[in-house]
């Protein structure tokens, strides 16, 4: 943003509107102008060859996968890819850990979004057991080096660790176990990390130790609120990248040519329609 007032303004507004609840009328508009902003990187990435990964890590039922929707819904996939791992297969299970991410890292002009990343290592591999203790212990050493080589190649890493209180965690459960439109959220998993909750903290707090450094900080966002938790995230996100607006030729609109015109519309009425029900 260029104005600095108008910003410093608003970020006095918003913190004082803190405590309130955002309505949807404030946040659909604030979130589409930030979506308006997305497009102008998206474009800057295209014209500029850069390349971005994102991390997004947090407790289960933080508001990672609609915060990563809000970012994406309006950009191109080509751009922005979404990377969401399932379980390792055997033969992953038999490479270098660091293999299966890096596979799927960006080319020139492209941004990927890690929905979990190779941080599942230091959380849930760890605190259930999926990985040894000399695993995790060789994980927290080796990983800021590996990030500092994504860095010093040329990658922008940003790393983002949205954390959800207790009674707002279990507020969601509830709400998924509840609500068949979410059902498909919650796993077993995510049952065992409410379980396990202090555990996790633990593994938290030595994670972020080990690996928020100066070459690839963490960023953490309060994510009680989902709705602020999404501008503050996108917002913080377009701040970090020094993205300008590239200039676009003016498209004008075209006539369709009469040049080998016939009733395309009559082999269609032949065809099989799906019933207009709504």
């Amino acid at each position: 943003m260029k104005d600095g007032a108008k910003k410093r303004d608003k970020q006095a507004a918003r913190k004082g509107d803190a405590g309130r609840k955002l309505k949807q009328k404030a946040y659909d508009k604030e979130l589409r102008r930030l979506q308006a902003e997305l497009c102008h990187l998206q474009e800057w990435v295209k014209a500029t060859g850069q390349r971005v990964v994102v991390v997004f890590e947090g407790r289960d039922a933080a508001g990672k996968g609609g915060t990563i929707k809000a970012i994406t819904e309006r950009v191109s996939p080509r751009v922005f890819r979404v990377v969401a791992l399932p379980a390792p297969s055997d033969r992953e299970k038999s490479q270098i850990y660091m293999q299966r991410y890096i596979q799927h890292f960006p080319a020139a002009g492209e941004i990927v979004i890690f929905d979990r990343s190779w941080y599942n290592r230091a959380g849930v591999e760890h605190v259930l057991g999926f990985c040894t203790k000399q695993q995790h212990r060789r994980f927290l050493e080796v990983c800021p080096m590996f990030e500092k080589e994504i860095t010093q190649g040329g990658i922008r890493l940003l790393k983002y660790w949205l954390e959800v209180g207790p009674d707002e965690q279990r507020r969601r459960f509830e709400a998924r176990i509840e609500d068949p439109l979410r059902q498909w959220k919650l796993s077993p998993t995510d049952l065992e990390s409410r379980r396990r909750w202090y555990e996790y903290s633990r593994a938290r707090d030595q994670m972020l130790a080990a690996t928020d450094t100066e070459h690839a900080p963490w960023h953490i966002v309060r994510s009680d609120d989902k709705k602020r938790a999404r501008l503050n995230l996108i917002a913080h996100f377009l701040d970090q990248v020094p993205y300008k607006r590239v200039k676009r030729e003016k498209v004008k609109p075209v006539d369709r040519s009469r040049k080998h015109a016939y009733d395309d519309e009559a082999p269609m009425r032949r065809r099989r329609w799906i019933p207009e029900v709504y």
